[in-house]
């Protein structure tokens, strides 16, 4: 994998946060990547919990300042960029006061979710891929990890679709167990549509659950990567169902083979 690009986006990142299944795998990739020499970099919400003080997080200026439009309101995009100590790989933060300031990541101290998940959602991924374009970086992957980074494929395939600068960039999404169980916004396909994505595309979220939104997800993706025992068995039918290259389930001691091979089978 020596000098190939690949991005990670990521709803959750270690150190940056507690440990889990999403968070771990978005830390653990990367760094195999990182050290086969592979050029990597790491785009995660830059939530109210995480500690910049303690992680040394800072505003690239001139990577921030342009606002995004979401559900036709301009919402001001602040880039952030941190290094994983030791590793010397680079994490670039999407922040905006409005959606990430709050002291949590997706639901409130009584459980709830956020009801702005759904533009959240929207927001991380148009900010990622503005500041991609900024850099002038270009991925041969982008390898998506966790629901709130979910819409990235579908604004690849659509609302990027002309962007020459990923003309050849292939997008993987891995899947993981479920959740949450609610719904998001039920207004949600209508905020994704404004963005002049058809209806046919994405009518997997007129019901905005965890399931569907990961379908959408992975009906724009052209791999996908069961990255998780939990996920359930209709959503495991989906992908082999979905005619999308994936890969099965790897332990922790198997995965590094398993996905440096999968990544390979798109001419990397």
């Amino acid at each position: 994998m020596k000098d190939k690009r690949i991005l990670y986006v990521s709803s959750e990142v270690v150190p940056y946060l507690a440990e889990n299944e999403v968070s771990l795998m978005s830390y653990d990739v990367p760094k195999m990547i990182n050290d086969q020499g592979g050029q990597i970099r790491i785009f995660m919400p830059r939530y109210g919990n995480i500690n910049e003080r303690r992680h040394q997080l800072h505003e690239v200026i001139r990577l921030s300042g342009m606002n995004l439009v979401v559900n036709d309101l301009d919402m001001p995009l602040i880039i952030k960029v941190a290094s994983i100590p030791k590793e010397r790989i680079q994490v670039y933060f999407i922040d905006n006061d409005e959606y990430f300031k709050r002291k949590a990541t997706f639901a409130d101290e009584e459980g709830v979710l956020y009801p702005d998940n759904d533009e959240r959602a929207i927001f991380f991924a148009k900010g990622v891929v503005e500041t991609v374009k900024k850099l002038n970086w270009v991925p041969d992957i982008i390898h998506v990890h966790g629901w709130l980074a979910a819409m990235l494929p579908i604004y690849m395939k659509h609302y990027y679709k002309n962007e020459a600068l990923f003309s050849e960039t292939k997008i993987v999404t891995s899947v993981y167990g479920q959740s949450f169980d609610e719904n998001l916004d039920l207004e949600m396909i209508n905020k994704v549509k404004f963005d002049g994505v058809p209806h046919e595309s994405v009518a997997d979220l007129e019901t905005p659950n965890y399931e569907n939104i990961l379908k959408a997800s992975i009906l724009h993706s052209d791999g996908v990567i069961i990255a998780s025992e939990n996920v359930s068995p209709s959503l495991t039918k989906f992908i082999e169902s979905s005619g999308k290259p994936f890969l099965p389930f790897a332990t922790k001691d198997a995965f590094a083979e398993a996905y440096t091979n999968f990544y390979r089978t798109f001419g990397l």
